[in-house]
């Protein structure tokens, strides 16, 4: 039995940065939430939650294809 370094190496860096990027993005839209009189805030935070909702949709298909 062998390991395939390389295939275990890209698949530890896609992780880490899909992990890291989605929980920035998060955190953004929270940030932009905690300003409830600015609309721009708002409105910039609903675009990070729509984000993180469509890479989570996109892993779930990828995992039922």
């Amino acid at each position: 039995m062998t390991i395939d370094w390389h295939a275990l190496g890209t698949v530890l860096v896609v992780t880490l940065v899909s992990t890291v990027g989605l929980v920035g993005i998060f955190t953004l839209g929270v940030v932009g939430l905690s300003r409830p009189t600015a609309a721009l805030p708002r409105a910039g935070a609903c675009l990070c939650f729509a984000a993180c909702a469509a890479a989570i949709g996109y892993g779930i298909q990828l995992i039922v294809a």
